[in-house]
């Protein structure tokens, strides 16, 4: 397939076949028709015995995909139903689980900004590929939303409490970083991709990795892991900004004014999305859980809110409702976690909605 009105371009090269996200002024954002060419290629490439390796990339400089399209939430959660969005996150989330369980090696090359519905569609792969390029991060509490396409699982199986750091803040992290928390897995150098992937093309992958893999260059999140633990481990989003606040170094002061500037209930629905999200063991519970929280997010004022003053009108002063941590209850947080009936996202299957919860 070629073109560029194509949104995923699909091709196979000898025993590689190909997913190249194909957006790129729009930093090949997710769509829901992107969702379902990328689900479709895989279950053709599944029993296609000539196909020994899946590749996805991102086209363009700037990056593999910067998250879905959240100017398309948007509209629907403010002047729709909220219907094409849970539509969108229904097919997406199947996606994720899928890539997660796919029979044959999927290659992920994490090249430049990675980023939400990016991480979805990459870091459930088997073999992810960053780059000293590499933006990684969960971003969704800026715009008043809570890390979803399996995010939370993802991150609480970072080390210690990185995890709870990178989704409450949405900080992004590099190459050595994401190695360290287990959002990849080999390290290749920008300027050798173009042989890497080529050598998918004749190779296994283990020798494709055998020969272009080095180390990584040195990360940031090794050296702040005590104050992190220390700080994150705390049960509440108001304790937690105050050990980050009297902890005295710099970096964790930094981490505490970012926090001050996200939506208040997105902080309080994420920290109790993770902590839950250790109790669920698998991806396909976590997603289920993930569902309800989505789902519940787009009757959430901060959510179009969120999106208008980061994304749409640019002004980066988002007016949050309720505007302060301490005006977030406990019913706020739990209605993200009711359980949606025949509206459930089902992946883990029947009699599963709401343990561990």
């Amino acid at each position: 397939m070629s073109g560029g009105e194509e949104p995923v371009l699909l091709h196979t090269d000898g025993r590689a076949a190909h997913i190249v996200l194909n957006r790129p002024r729009a930093l090949n954002a997710l769509n829901h028709e992107m969702v379902r060419r990328i689900d479709e290629a895989l279950t053709v490439w599944e029993d296609d015995p000539a196909v020994r390796t899946v590749v996805i990339t991102g086209a363009g400089e700037r990056g593999l995909c910067a998250g879905g399209d959240i100017r398309a939430v948007h509209d629907d959660a403010r002047d729709g139903d909220g219907s094409a969005a849970a539509a969108f996150w229904r097919d997406e989330y199947h996606l994720n689980a899928r890539i997660a369980r796919y029979a044959k090696p999927y290659v992920a090359v994490m090249d430049g900004i990675v980023m939400g519905g990016g991480v979805g569609v990459s870091a459930h792969g088997s073999v992810r590929i960053v780059t000293e390029r590499s933006r990684i991060a969960m971003p969704e509490t800026g715009i008043g939303f809570v890390p979803d396409v399996g995010g939370t699982y993802l991150l609480v199986q970072a080390p210690g409490e990185l995890g709870t750091h990178l989704a409450l803040t949405g900080a992004g992290i590099g190459a050595a970083d994401a190695l360290l928390c287990g959002l990849a897995d080999h390290y290749v150098p920008s300027a050798a991709l173009g042989r890497f992937i080529d050598d998918l093309a004749d190779l296994p992958v283990r020798d494709v990795l055998a020969r272009h893999a080095q180390p990584p260059p040195r990360g940031v999140l090794a050296g702040r892991r005590e104050w992190i633990d220390t700080c994150y481990a705390a049960d509440t989003v108001e304790e937690i900004l105050d050990r980050l606040l009297t902890d005295g170094g710099p970096e964790a002061k930094e981490a505490a004014e970012t926090l001050l500037g996200r939506s208040p209930t997105a902080l309080k629905a994420t920290l109790a999305a993770l902590r839950r999200a250790r109790r669920q063991g698998t991806l396909e519970r976590v997603l289920d859980q993930e569902y309800r929280v989505s789902c519940a997010a787009l009757s959430t004022p901060d959510l179009v809110e969120g999106i208008r003053a980061q994304v749409i009108d640019k002004d980066r002063t988002p007016r949050w409702s309720p505007a302060t941590l301490a005006e977030v209850i406990d019913a706020d947080v739990a209605r993200f976690f009711a359980p949606l009936g025949d509206r459930e996202l089902g992946l883990a299957g029947p009699g599963t909605g709401t343990e561990g919860v």
